[in-house]
Parts: C-alpha cells; sequence; structure tokens
C-alpha cells in the first residue's frame, strides 16, 4: 500500500498535463468516449485514494483502534502513514465531497431549468425561432431537447449554413452532449486537477457536433463559414446560455480543423490511456486489499497480546487471563479455511485461558 496508494493521484497528474493537445487532434467521438472513461476513473481513484489515507491515519488513533479492536503499534509498523498526510487526505476528501454535493445540485438545477424552458418555447416541434434580433442559436437538453435560434442570427446565415447550423444543434441533441457535459463537471468538482480535461471535453464536443453537420452536410466548408459567422454575429452578445451552443468552444481551431480533412482514426493513443487506467483501477484495488490484510494483522496482534495478559479480578484472587480472541485472529487465517477452521472446531478452552485439544 505504500506505493500503490499513491499511483492514482500519478495517473491523474499524467492525464492532466499529457491528454489535453493531443486529444483535440483525435477524432471527436471516441476521444469524447475515452474523455468522459478517463474522468470517471480518475475521479474514482482520486476519491478511493484519499479515503484509503485518511483511514489508515484514522485508525492510528487509541481510541479509535481500542474500538476497532487492533493494535496501532502493529499497523504503524505496517503502514506508517504520517499524520501531516492522513489529516491532508482528510481535508482533501472532504472537499471533494463537498464539491461534489454543490456540483450536483448546479447540474440538477441546470436540467430543470432546461426542462422548463423547452416548455416556455413557442410551438411543440424540435426548432423554436424567437423574434429577437440579438444573434442566438443553442440546443436545450431535455426529453427530447429543442434547437432554438434568434431570427437575429438566421438573418447572418445563408441558406446553406442556416441548414449546417441546425445539423450542428440537432448533433448536440442526438449524441447526448449534455451527459458528457455533466459527467465532466462531476469529476472536475472532485478532483480540481480533473479541469482542463473538462475544458478540452468541451472544445471535443463542439468538435463532434461540426464532423456530424459536415458529414449530413456534406461539406466542410459550408459548416466551417457558418460556425465563424455565427461566432462573428453573437460576438457582441454578453448573455451567454448555459447550453451548447454553435459559438461554444474555441471556434478559430474549430474552423481550422473544419478547413482541413477529417481526422483519422489513431488507436495507439486510445490504448496509452486504457493502459493508464488499467494500471489506476489495479493500484487501487491493491492497495485496499493490503488495507484489508493489515487491519486484520493488527486485529490478531491486539487478540494475541490480550490473551497473554493477566487480567487481576477483584478481591486479589488469582489471576486469569482475557480470551478475546476469536477463531479468526486466534489461528492466525480465516475461518472456513482448512486447518484453521479444524483446529478452531477440535479446541476448547482451558481452566487457565488458554486452548488445549478437545478428548476424542
Amino acid at each position: 500500500m505504500l506505493i500503490s496508494v499513491y499511483i492514482p493521484f500519478l495517473v491523474t497528474a499524467l492525464l492532466t498535463v499529457l491528454a489535453p493537445r493531443p486529444v483535440r487532434r483525435l477524432a471527436p467521438r471516441p476521444a469524447a468516449w475515452a474523455l468522459a472513461c478517463a474522468a470517471l476513473v480518475t475521479a474514482a481513484g482520486w476519491t478511493g485514494s484519499l479515503a484509503l489515507l485518511a483511514f489508515t491515519g484514522f485508525a492510528q488513533i487509541p481510541e479509535v483502534a481500542e474500538e476497532g479492536g487492533w493494535s496501532v503499534s502493529a499497523l504503524r509498523a505496517a503502514d506508517p502513514v504520517y499524520p501531516v498526510a492522513a489529516l491532508a487526505a482528510t481535508l482533501a476528501l472532504a472537499a471533494s465531497c463537498v464539491g461534489l454535493a454543490v456540483a450536483a445540485v448546479r447540474q440538477a438545477r441546470h436540467v430543470l431549468w432546461a426542462r422548463r424552458e423547452c416548455g416556455r418555447l413557442p410551438g411543440d416541434t424540435e426548432l423554436a425561432v424567437l423574434d429577437d434580433d440579438v444573434p442566438r442559436a443553442f440546443a436545450l437538453p431535455g426529453a427530447p431537447g429543442r434547437i432554438v435560434v434568434s431570427r437575429g442570427m438566421l438573418r447572418c446565415l445563408g441558406d446553406g449554413e442556416r441548414e449546417a447550423l441546425l445539423a450542428h444543434e440537432r448533433a448536440h441533441l442526438r449524441g447526448r452532449h449534455s451527459v458528457f457535459r455533466t459527467v465532466w463537471r462531476l469529476a472536475a468538482a472532485v478532483n480540481p486537477l480533473l479541469r482542463p480535461l473538462a475544458t478540452t471535453g468541451g472544445f471535443v464536443l463542439e468538435r463532434w457536433a461540426d464532423e456530424e453537420a459536415a458529414a449530413r452536410i456534406g461539406s466542410r466548408t459550408v459548416v466551417a463559414r457558418a460556425v465563424g459567422r455565427a461566432a462573428l454575429a453573437s460576438a457582441a452578445d454578453t448573455s451567454r446560455p448555459a447550453a451548447l451552443a454553435v459559438t461554444g468552444g474555441a471556434v478559430p481551431q474549430r474552423v481550422q480543423a473544419l478547413l482541413a480533412p477529417p481526422p483519422p482514426r489513431r488507436t495507439l493513443p486510445f490504448v496509452a490511456g486504457a493502459l493508464l487506467l488499467t494500471l489506476c483501477c489495479t493500484s487501487l484495488a491493491n492497495a485496499a486489499s493490503d488495507s484489508e490484510q493489515m487491519v486484520e494483522s493488527a486485529q490478531r496482534a491486539e487478540c494475541v497480546t490480550h490473551t497473554r495478559t493477566p487480567v487481576i479480578p477483584p478481591g486479589g484472587s488469582a489471576p486469569e487471563h482475557r480470551r478475546v480472541c476469536c477463531p479468526r485472529h486466534r489461528h492466525g487465517g480465516r475461518v472456513g479455511s482448512g486447518g484453521g477452521a479444524q483446529s478452531a472446531a477440535r479446541s476448547r478452552p482451558a481452566p487457565w485461558g488458554g486452548f488445549r485439544p478437545a478428548p476424542r
């Protein structure tokens, strides 16, 4: 556990530093799925490692050890977690839980707002046109969700560009991109180191919608022109809606990607990311297993100590040995495992507190 518990922290740092730049050049749809998986796994690994460190430090408190029935000295000898590290892990874990709760409430409010706005929009079709001169275009997630475009935006675009804009927003709804964005925001709330991944994820979602619009329209140039004109038209609008919009993300990079050939499908970056995530999960499972074994060893050591320690009863009579061992700790193994269980079944307590074989 000394090393494996820290590996999820290292994997998170590596993904945060190395992933954002190459992910922007990959095919956007698999890149979005890869980022979502990376955010979920690293956030779980981050939380699990913090919990293990906090528990190991918390378990070394004498009062806690007495309630749990394990030896503090044996636990410290097996895994010497410094009190400062345990305290820092406890505070970080509390901050992660609070951040997750706050982010979850915000996302729930956003979903309710989007559904409420969908019901207030005029008409009952997928497209809702607002009688507003301010250029706006965005998608409201819901069941099934709606596309909102203002008349000011429609006047700024040609016929082909309008079709490209609608195809872009329709791709947001069809791909459930709001779910991806929610996953990244919750993961970043748990682990602030994942914020660059969340920012990159927003750009990847816009690229995903751009590529689907280009495939549907049949012209990457028309989609690039629609994205550029929509961004220039809405540049003066400071009231950005909290929804997926065609003008979101880094527009110059999106236009440049649309004017280039479609990104090739590469396998090596995804394989490398999968190996890192596998390493994170394996190390966390190993650390949890080591932690369980350490607690059992500490309980066994405390059991043996109490068994051999005489207790002077009231009245000054002969000392007695306190027998608090269960068969699991008494024989150094688990009940039901080979000789430990059979020895427990064939033994009975002796008058002086030890154990002797039962007569056949």
